[in-house]
């Protein structure tokens, strides 16, 4: 029987690489909606060669060009900011890809959970700025949520079969990024070019930005306290260059696992869409004895400093996480816009951190209003930076 996926953000990495995996496995998956923002172009060419029955892009002004295109095809055309909401909970989808970046992907993600989907989630904001909001809602619905994100893949494989008692801490494991061994001073003068060569890794701008800065590991420690209802204090970072090891798992008895395979997005995805199955794959194998060696090192918080702030945002909870969010994205695209240096991006993300009034109420209008608030914040902090 064919899983039915719903695709959110299908233009993006994760949501043209989840549509690879499809075409991998024709008899296992087909696609009922594609859901994208911008690109319009791209969205067609997928709908041409994956025959959704819906489709939805959140920029109105493709609508009359996206009908016409498609206007050949049995495919429904959806358009606006609510679209990608209404495929999150069509009855023709099993699985709801939630491969949106940043703030936009809570709300349909968040309606899918209500729906009582299953869920692949690569959206990590949805767990970052709503972590309690949405573990409660999934436990209402009976909601499954597979995470997409390679570390938290790991972490799930590594536990799968265990007692949760059992387990004594998660170790998260980050590249460190193309700056790994560089300098305070020397980070006040990278470019966004540099900061986009990720060394390991094929990602969106945005995502590659946040490893960088290691604010990637910042959200993944607060995505992973809720998906696998674990205290922040018993999630460890620790900097392992080659990204060959994705995450590890501590137990009660000393012992370690770990989950190890190439840098290849496409093993989550395929993971947490055949779960709890494994799908052979042609995908490179990893030659242990070509690696020679594993390292890892403490990451730097007084130079990477969003990983410290994350870690503050958690343990202070309520709508603090959801700030935290709203400052990085403004932050991250000021950079790439030249607006701001490499440190400048933590800075802005603490000034609001600073500046915004707790709330522990867990709501969509309360996160709405922070994440509002907090670009706001960000936006003020980089108006006088500029002046």
């Amino acid at each position: 029987m064919l899983k039915r996926l719903a695709i959110l953000g299908s233009t993006g990495s994760i949501g043209t690489q989840t549509l690879d995996v499809v075409s991998q496995h024709p008899d296992r998956f087909s696609v009922a909606a594609l859901s994208a923002g911008e690109n319009l172009h791209l969205l067609i060419k997928q709908a041409r060669e994956f025959r959704p029955s819906v489709v939805s892009i959140a920029n109105p002004k493709h609508y009359n060009e996206l009908k016409q295109s498609l206007s050949d095809l049995d495919i429904e055309i959806l358009a606006g900011p609510g679209a990608a909401e209404q495929i999150a909970v069509m009855p023709e989808a099993d699985t709801v890809v939630a491969a949106m970046v940043g703030f936009a992907g809570l709300r349909p993600t968040a309606a899918a959970v209500l729906a009582g989907k299953e869920i692949a989630l690569a959206n990590k904001e949805t767990l970052v700025v709503a972590g309690e909001m949405i573990t409660d809602n999934a436990s209402l619905t009976g909601c499954r949520i597979l995470p997409v994100d390679s570390e938290h893949s790991a972490i799930m494989q590594c536990i799968e079969g265990e007692e949760p008692w059992s387990v004594e801490k998660l170790i998260i494991t980050a590249s460190g990024g193309p700056f790994r061994e560089f300098s305070a001073a020397d980070l006040k003068n990278v470019t966004p070019a540099q900061a986009l060569q990720h060394p390991n890794w094929n990602m969106g701008n945005k995502i590659t930005i946040d490893s960088a800065t290691l604010m990637n590991k910042g959200l993944e420690v607060i995505e992973a306290r809720w998906l696998f209802n674990i205290p922040p204090e018993k999630i460890d970072v620790v900097v392992h260059p080659q990204s060959i090891i994705h995450s590890l798992v501590q137990f009660i008895d000393g012992s370690i696992k770990a989950q190890i395979s190439i840098p290849d997005m496409r093993l989550p995805i395929r993971y947490a869409l055949s779960y709890p199955e494994r799908l052979e794959s042609n995908m490179k194998r990893v030659s242990l004895s070509a690696l020679r060696s594993f390292t890892f090192e403490e990451p730097d918080t007084n130079r990477f400093r969003n990983l410290r702030l994350a870690r503050q945002a958690l343990e202070t909870g309520g709508n603090m996480p959801c700030a935290l969010n709203a400052a990085n994205e403004v932050a991250v695209k000021a950079f790439l816009e030249g607006r701001t240096n490499f440190p400048g991006m933590s800075a802005i993300v603490e000034y609001v951190l600073e500046k915004t009034t707790f709330n522990n109420i867990a709501s969509l209008d309360v996160y709405q209003e922070t994440d509002c608030l907090g670009r706001q914040m960000a936006n003020e902090y980089l108006s006088k930076k500029e002046k």
